[in-house]
């Protein structure tokens, strides 16, 4: 492989694996919190990225029950204005994360206030995942919506530079990916690991029972790891949007499960293990021959068939403690 192909694909995979990397912190953050996974996180996803698409667009054009109706009429404070995409950007995660407050409300906290068994919930939350997808057809139909192409400002498509005698060229969307999904990463990680809040979070995820014995509203905090859950999971629609497009309600499914991917390869209930998973599920990718993309999707799994065969607690993970 040449040098510029390797850098272009490097590339590629940072961009797409960072993505994966915030995708699957919402993943971990409940799981580390609760001990089970969240189904619906991939629904809240898609959501995202529709949330954002509405308040930059303002209107569906294609089918659905909402075909037609604008969001800024004429007449209206905000006819012929909508957001700027980085304020429908930050809405339309805030709002996920809403939606993933509901969603703990409506099918974890009943179970959990029950004593049910932690494969109900799970159920429940995918039970959940389909209400909300098939709600999304509904309202907006099945369509793939593109993001307006300055969506980003006035940029330049894409970037090249020369290495040796080859070029290379990188969209200019994927390194704003790429930035922003570091700004993220490293703006979580600040907050679990400096601030308050991150401590109790932490607390909480150690033992729930002590937390409470020490002053702390679990409950409280249980809302906030969802919403924060819930924006980092619409977030990542959004960009995913951006890139790809926004494919249909089910555009989610496949990211949900390259994000359960990614946290059992970086280590369950690990933060840094489900970045770095993601990061390298992205790499290995972006390295597949273009002959045979349509495999992609493959990757993913089969690297974490490997990696389970000789790290079961995966690459973070910390294994498992029998007490006898």
């Amino acid at each position: 492989m040449e040098l510029s192909q390797f850098v272009q694909n490097v590339m590629n995979g940072l961009a797409i694996g960072s993505v994966y990397a915030i995708f699957a912190l919402g993943y971990t953050l409940v799981f580390s919190i609760l001990g089970i996974i969240n189904f619906a996180h991939g629904a809240v996803f898609t959501l995202g990225a529709y949330f954002t698409y509405t308040l930059v667009v303002g209107q569906f054009e294609n089918n659905g029950l909402l075909k037609g109706v604008n969001l800024f009429p004429d007449g209206s404070p905000l006819a012929g204005h909508p957001l700027t995409f980085a304020l429908a950007t930050l809405i339309g995660a805030a709002l996920a994360g809403l939606v993933a407050v509901l969603i703990e409300r409506l099918a974890f906290r009943p179970m959990r206030a029950r004593g049910a068994d932690p494969l109900l919930a799970l159920v429940s939350s995918l039970g959940v995942a389909l209400v909300i997808v098939n709600l999304i057809q509904l309202l907006v139909g099945a369509e793939i919506y593109n993001f307006p192409s300055n969506a980003y400002g006035e940029v330049k498509p894409a970037l090249a530079f020369q290495i040796g005698d080859k070029t290379v060229v990188i969209r200019t969307v994927q390194i704003i990916i790429f930035l922003v999904s570091l700004v993220m990463l490293a703006g979580l990680g600040y907050v679990i690991g400096r601030t308050k809040v991150g401590k109790a979070l932490r607390a909480v995820a150690e033992s729930p029972g002590t937390a409470s014995l020490l002053g702390i509203s679990v409950d409280r905090f249980i809302l906030i790891t969802f919403f924060l859950s819930g924006f980092l999971g619409g977030l990542a629609g959004t960009l995913v949007g951006t890139a790809f497009g926004v494919a249909g309600p089910y555009f989610g499914v496949t990211y949900g499960l390259k994000g359960l991917a990614v946290i059992v390869l970086g280590g369950l209930g690990s933060i840094p293990g489900a970045v770095l998973g993601g990061l390298v599920i992205g790499l290995a990718e972006a390295f597949v021959p273009a002959d045979y993309s349509a495999y992609k999707d493959v990757v993913a799994f089969a690297l974490l068939f490997v990696i389970l065969l000789i790290r079961p607690q995966g690459l973070l993970g910390k294994a498992a403690i029998q007490k006898v």
